[in-house]
């Protein structure tokens, strides 16, 4: 797994992986399946599959869908569940600018919280 978020995330030397965990990015067209990386210096997820997107001009290209956000930006990560569905749990990550993020389907979602608070108390 280092290998692969070097490549994705082009990491600075001296800066390491820490965890990986399976898991699912909610984002406003439906949830997106990828891995959520957790490192020295922050904290990325990179889609499984490439998502289409269309240029101005109507060219199509397939990218994988990214995010990335220094742990030195991250305000808060909380657990938050489904209201309708308790067993649906969620974790919620707010930037310093009020940038929420929410992450989902996770094995042991407090492992993963543990990991990401343990990060981010590090940073």
């Amino acid at each position: 797994m280092d290998k692969v978020f070097m490549d994705l995330f082009n990491v600075g030397v001296g800066k390491r992986l820490m965890k990986t965990f399976q898991c699912y990015l909610s984002t406003s067209v439906g949830p997106i399946g990828g891995l959520l990386f957790i490192s020295t210096e922050r904290v990325a997820f990179c889609s499984e599959r490439c998502i289409k997107l269309v240029s101005p001009d109507g060219e199509t290209t397939k990218v994988h869908y990214k995010v990335m956000i220094p742990l030195r930006k991250i305000k808060m990560a909380n657990e938050t569940e489904n209201v309708e569905k308790p067993l649906q749990k969620y974790i919620q990550i707010v930037t310093v600018d009020n940038f929420e993020f929410w992450f989902m389907g996770f094995l042991n979602h407090q492992k993963t919280l543990k990991h990401l608070q343990r990060a981010i108390s590090q940073a």
